[in-house]
């Protein structure tokens, strides 16, 4: 059992950082549901 199986994930990334897709496509492989993922800019 992995620590995201069946978990519901919300993905905030940082423009700057590590973008939100990237971190979407990182749980793809788990059994994760992304039900909120934005990249945003904090500045």
């Amino acid at each position: 059992m992995g620590l995201f199986d069946d978990k519901k994930v919300i993905i905030i990334g940082d423009r700057d950082g590590i973008p939100a897709p990237a971190v979407e496509e990182c749980l793809k492989n788990t059994s994760a549901e992304v039900v909120f993922a934005s990249t945003e800019c904090f500045v």
